[in-house]
């Protein structure tokens, strides 16, 4: 449970767009979003037609390298074809 005025640790993810026949933003933070582990918690993400920012909460077993990892895992599926995670 969080404590009023706390704010938890969280990593940012960016993710771009490669080739203009990649989906748009729009479409890839929902497929993203969906392939991510269950549980994981994150903002509102900040969407354009060429790049997705989303920060997710660590804690318990998720680590930056865990995101990291995690996410990279994700852009190699086929439905996100054409998106890298920017460093």
């Amino acid at each position: 449970m969080l404590k009023p005025g706390h704010t938890p640790e969280a990593v940012d993810v960016v993710a771009v767009r490669r080739h203009s026949s990649a989906p748009s933003g729009e479409t890839t933070v929902v497929r993203l979003i969906g392939l991510l582990p269950a549980g994981w918690s994150c903002t509102t993400p900040e969407v354009s037609s060429d790049r997705v920012r989303l920060s997710i909460e660590l804690g318990g077993r998720t680590d930056r390298e865990t995101v990291c990892r995690a996410v990279r895992e994700v852009l190699a599926d086929t439905a996100l074809r054409g998106w890298i995670q920017e460093d």
